[in-house]
């Protein structure tokens, strides 16, 4: 290992945006295929079949992205959807809005972002046309240029969003550790001791092999990582709470350790912008994510061939011979049998996957029943808007410390035109756009969790927290006479009688261990494939990314079943710097004869 050393300041100087960088809702890398597996993944038999008619179950992002593959790629694609195409992707209206020519109001499952190491989504938005833009939906990505942390009674912190590269290859673990240390201090909100343990358990993960990632750091929790207990509230609300529950929904006491870390990590890279494919660190798009995305590929996709069978939803699959002969599906007008497809594609969310797996199709293929020990949480949007700009920072904003885990984006300044000339009747200039991540904690207003709340108590309640982050210094920033109106994601379902929400679009968390109940792209039924962010793809997190990886497994895979002789869509891998390599090429032999990491104590 080279003794050759970075001058401290140089890695002060590159790591200063790493505690804005590393609070930002993000994706990450995932452990080799067939890891921890109980049973021996049953390879799908050969089959003989030329057909090319494919259904798929679902038009969210992974069912949108495997019928962008499957049509270019010259086979009969029909898509069919319950709800709406592109899934928790979309935007959603807020109905009635809309006056004097303007359109509805822009409301949203949750504000989107797209981090710069996102590579397969920027990809396909390449890929669609849009006008005016040379590469197509692609250019309607804007870069946030700074990043927010705000906490109540506390200083805030307002850092960019990505910095200028960095040499990686002269360091030492302890000028790493001591640099990062000093990166995530917070303007001293966290004690300096606890940071160095933070610090520490941060270079750990990045240096060790992956065997290590795969086995110890999947089954710990974040919470054990860290070493939670007894330490700060500054440390439990930031560095435990604030980068699983405020960015993924996750609670700390479950979640994988090696899915924060991967994640982590590919934030850490492209922060210090040492890794060319990657773009910049926070991306967001220039309008709606209707207007923006999904309409224009909707467009395409229907002028080269792909049908879209709206309102149906896939109930149950009828099997013979250990092959789907069709799939049943429902709508408001009945029931029918999708019978007159080659290959099928379920690209529907692991809570809707799960019901359809009869005995049948268990008995097709055992390992699809530990996917229901697969589980979901809750993470979902609400809008508010505005009758002036309000412009908390030029990026996202996380909140930290409050109860809900909240983060937002004011929208408006991002994109193209006037906001008040175009949507509602005139009166709102901006929309802030707002993710709870947190339905499960008390918040301070009403003392009930947001699962426990009607939607006009989550609409104040959400509004109160984020008065108490940002009005704390100097002339508020959020106020009351500024609220035009508010929108709350249609999902989420209040029921007097029981006094608690349902929601209909949750989202997968990956608990510690639970590599092993995910299933890969192809199943052991040959002409069944799975896309969705529970399937095992190299971005490791329930994310637009992932569900586009995924169905592009999918796609790679029926190719191969059916014989097709065309090219399967670019796969792409996060990066994993080599200069981090003699490293784990050490933690690599200490794990093969038994031995903790070199930094563990």
């Amino acid at each position: 290992m080279s003794d050759a050393r970075l001058s401290r300041r140089s890695v002060l100087t590159a790591l200063g945006a790493l505690g804005a960088a590393a609070a930002l809702p993000p994706a990450a890398g995932a452990g080799p295929p067939g890891a921890g597996a109980p049973h021996p993944v049953r390879r799908a038999p050969a089959v003989h079949s030329t057909g090319r008619r494919v259904a798929i179950l679902g038009g969210g992002m992974a069912g949108l992205t495997a019928a962008h593959e499957l049509v270019e790629r010259g086979f009969d694609v029909t898509v069919y959807e319950p709800t709406a195409l592109g899934g928790k992707a979309r935007s959603i209206p807020s109905p009635g809005t809309g006056s004097g020519g303007r359109l509805d109001l822009p409301g949203e499952h949750g504000f989107r972002f797209f981090p710069g190491f996102y590579q397969h989504i920027p990809e396909t938005m390449r890929r669609i046309p849009f006008p005016g833009n040379p590469n197509g939906v692609f250019d309607n990505l804007v870069s946030g240029p700074a990043f927010r942390m705000s906490m109540p009674g506390g200083p805030d912190l307002t850092a960019p969003a990505s910095i200028s590269p960095l040499r990686l290859d002269v360091y030492d673990l302890d000028s790493l550790q001591q640099s990062l240390g000093a990166a995530f201090s917070l303007g001293g909100a966290i004690p300096p001791h606890e940071l160095a343990v933070f610090a520490r358990k941060l270079v750990m993960f990045l240096t060790s092999c992956l065997e290590r990632r795969n086995d110890e750091w999947e089954h710990q929790t974040w919470s054990q990582t860290l070493e939670a207990d007894g330490k700060s509230q500054g440390y439990r609300d930031i560095l435990v709470s604030a980068l699983t529950r405020q960015l993924v929904a996750a609670r700390p006491q479950t979640v994988s350790t090696r899915t924060i870390g991967i994640m982590g990590q590919a934030f850490v890279w492209n922060a210090l912008g040492t890794v060319p494919s990657y773009g910049h660190l926070d991306r967001l798009l220039s309008a709606p994510t209707n207007e923006a995305w999904i309409d224009p590929w909707a467009a395409l996709l229907r002028e080269r061939g792909v049908k879209f069978e709206m309102g149906w939803r896939a109930d149950q699959f009828d099997l013979a011979g250990g092959r789907v002969t069709a799939a049943r599906v429902a709508h408001s007008s009945g029931n029918r049998a999708v019978a007159d497809a080659d290959w099928f594609v379920a690209a529907m969310p692991v809570e809707r996957a799960v019901p359809l797996w009869s005995p049948a199709v268990l008995d097709a293929d055992p390992r699809l029943e530990l996917m229901r020990n697969l589980t979901t949480d809750w993470m979902v949007g609400i809008q508010y808007f505005l009758r002036a700009p309000t412009r908390i920072a030029q990026g996202h904003v996380a909140y930290l410390g409050t109860p809900w885990a909240l983060t937002s984006i004011s929208q408006a300044q991002f994109w193209r035109g006037d906001f008040a000339a175009r949507y509602g009747d005139g009166s709102a200039h901006d929309c802030l756009s707002v993710d709870i991540s947190d339905w499960d904690t008390p918040g301070i207003l009403y003392g009930k969790t947001a699962k426990e709340c009607t939607p006009d108590e989550i609409a104040r309640e959400t509004w109160v927290q984020m008065q108490r982050c940002l009005n704390d210094v100097g002339e508020p920033v959020l106020r009351d006479d500024d609220l035009v109106s508010w929108f709350l994601d249609p999902g989420v379902h209040w029921n007097a009688a029981s006094g608690h929400n349902t929601n209909d679009t949750p989202l997968l968390i990956n608990t510690a261990g639970s590599w092993k109940n995910r299933p890969d792209a192809h199943t052991a039924i040959p002409n069944l494939f799975l896309a969705g962010d529970y399937v095992r793809t190299d971005i490791d997190l329930a994310t637009m990314e992932s569900a586009n990886e995924s169905a592009r497994a999918a796609v790679s895979a029926l190719l191969v079943a059916s014989g097709s002789t065309a090219q399967p869509p670019a796969m792409h891998r996060l990066h994993e710097p080599p200069e981090l390599e003699p490293f784990r090429r050490v933690d690599a032999d200490r794990f093969h004869a038994g031995l903790p990491h070199i930094l563990a104590g």
